[in-house]
């Protein structure tokens, strides 16, 4: 049975067939989002479309051949949903696949399963790599990877030099993020022949998070491995996971460079859920400005702390995160304030931490967040979800809903729109949201000031040959002329034998010239794969305690001399930044 929101809401739904009724039923039930005593604001025609979806059953399938006992009972599996059998069988039979599906929908399962079968084979053991965008997704699946046989790593920013040793040489499955994958792993690819000569999965989860500037890096970097990977004697299948987007195989065949085959049937459970458009009132008819998206969506997401269900809230930026957490903390009883929360990204590894942990004991009443929770941490118990703003793609929408009412509990979304034309628009014409079919996401390896870069990095890697074209099919050979004229590179003659430096040596055919670098330094380390301006500006007191990080690029922006930086509801004056030093 829905809850006492859940079913006032639905009651409203239910009745669409004249407009003012609902606007009525609104002003005389006070509140019903919440149905409490007192309205947080007068209505002001604030709720303007509410959507009713049913919950759904699942459906079942098995396998072509089970999964042996020991993974399946680690795992907890005693039957599949169709898109897990479904994927499962794809990967077995060493095609490269997209799972995308709701989510909740168990999509990790499939990795999860796949690497304990590799795992456990019983002659040369197959090894794993598991690319997730964050540091924390990586957390988060390496206490699900506690499979029979499996040796699992976390490799990022946060390891210790003595962990990293030990993940180079006993790991089976290793946890990290692009950029080590880029920066800390290829360059050093000698090291890790042990276990590139035995990768017989790559893990690429929350594909649709690869998009736009950042996907068509990480496609480079995806080649790179697997030419690295080549060298070695392993060509890994690849298992990614995404949001319900359009065209995942295209995405995934763009990102990866192979054909990867899209598993979109989506067989799970849900629970009943209540969307709510709220459309903030217009406070002056002249300028057409209206009330702040910020403030309405603190007085929902208090509202809902009172009202004693788990919220979380999503907003557009760090800043109007710390903002918005501070004005439900201001909001709700003194006794819940230490349960609000805000997380972003900038935060301290222990601050992350601590954060992840109290809301997975259910230690929070609610966390105001960027996209940093949009992805795929298991948040279960959250009642309810509010969206300060739409979030720019209908997909990205949906990601963010999912995270309340996991678990096939019911849930309630509210989406506070914002002044900007989209979102009045969707404001205006509500149910596109719920017939509009999720954007494609699009990514260009080709651009070469992306790609130049990465051919950089690869003839650092190993040097260049012509049959290095099925990596970069129609970009290698101008790429590599580009860089030869720049001096960049050197372009030797056929010849057999090897070349490359130490511990980056390849043997070459006698009709193949070879593009070999020849400059300075790690080519690497003027890449950054998020932005045009690598590395982060650490964020310190006068003594040297750290306080945070920013991105370089737009550290002159959040953290210039006399800027007020809000870190978890602490407000922090910045004396000086030094970017050549990378310190605020």
């Amino acid at each position: 049975m829905m809850s006492g929101w859940g079913r006032t809401l639905a009651d409203v739904a239910g009745d669409r067939s004249d407009p003012s009724d609902l606007e009525s039923l609104v002003r005389r039930r006070a509140d019903l989002l919440l149905d409490r005593d007192g309205p947080h604001l007068p209505d002001a025609g604030r709720l303007v479309h509410v959507e009713r979806l049913p919950a759904t059953e699942p459906r079942w399938a098995d396998l072509a051949t089970p999964l042996p006992p020991a993974v399946a009972a680690r795992l907890g599996v005693e039957r599949l949903y169709t898109h897990q059998a479904e994927a499962l069988d794809l990967v077995r039979a060493g095609r490269s696949v997209v799972t995308a599906t709701s989510t909740s929908s168990g999509k990790s399962l499939i990795y999860q399963a796949a690497i304990g079968e590799a795992a456990a084979a019983p002659i040369r053991p197959g090894t794993a790599l598991c690319l997730f965008p964050t540091k924390a997704l990586a957390q988060d699946q390496l206490r699900a990877l506690d499979l029979p046989g499996v040796q699992a790593a976390t490799y990022d920013g946060d390891t210790g030099r003595a962990e990293r040793g030990d993940a180079r040489r006993s790991a089976s499955v290793v946890l990290t993020n692009p950029e080590m994958l880029h920066c800390g792993i290829l360059p050093h690819h000698a090291g890790w022949m042990r276990f590139l000569s035995r990768l017989r999965y790559v893990v690429v989860d929350e594909l649709h998070l690869f998009r736009g500037i950042f996907g068509s890096h990480v496609a480079h970097v995806l080649r790179r491995l697997r030419r690295v990977a080549a060298h070695y004697g392993a060509d890994p299948v690849f298992i990614c996971s995404s949001a319900t987007i359009g065209e995942p195989a295209a995405l995934a065949s763009a990102l990866t460079g192979v054909d990867v085959t899209a598993v979109t049937d989506d067989g799970s459970p849900s629970g009943e859920r209540v969307v709510a458009i709220w459309n903030p009132p217009v406070l002056d008819e002249d300028t057409g400005t209206r009330a702040s998206t910020h403030g309405e969506a603190a007085g929902l997401v208090a509202d809902l702390v009172r009202a004693e269900r788990r919220t979380i809230g999503f907003c557009p930026s760090r800043r109007s995160t710390e903002l918005v957490a501070d004005r439900v903390r201001r909001q709700v009883p003194a006794s819940r304030r230490g349960r609000v929360a805000a997380y972003r990204g900038g935060f301290l590894t222990e601050e992350r931490h601590e954060i992840e942990a109290a809301l997975a004991a259910g230690e929070l009443d609610a966390v105001v967040t960027t996209s940093a929770l949009e992805l795929g941490i298991d948040l279960e118990g959250l009642d309810a979800c509010v969206l300060d703003g739409f979030p720019g793609t209908v997909a990205s929408l949906w990601q963010r809903v999912g995270r309340a009412g996991r678990r096939q509990q019911e849930s309630l979304a509210v989406l506070v729109c914002g002044a900007d034309q989209l979102d009045q628009w969707i404001a205006a014409h509500p149910e596109e949201l719920f017939t509009r079919p999720p954007e494609p996401a699009v990514i260009n390896p080709a651009n070469p000031f992306v790609a130049d870069p990465h051919l950089r990095c690869a003839a650092f890697e190993l040097p260049l040959t012509h049959d290095d074209a099925r990596y970069w099919p129609g970009l290698l050979d101008e790429g590599v002329c580009r860089l030869a004229g720049s001096g960049e590179l050197i372009v030797r003659p056929p010849g057999v034998g090897t070349a490359g430096g130490r511990g980056r040596r390849r043997r070459v055919s006698a009709d193949s010239p070879v593009a070999v670098w020849t400059g300075g330094g790690w080519p690497v380390d003027g890449v950054g794969l998020r932005s045009g301006s690598p590395g982060q500006v650490k964020i310190v007191t006068p003594d040297g305690t750290p306080v945070g990080t920013v991105d370089r690029g737009r550290a002159g922006e959040v953290v210039h001399e006399g800027a007020v930086y809000v870190h978890a509801g602490r407000h922090h004056r910045v004396v000086e930044l030094d970017l050549d030093g990378a310190r605020a």
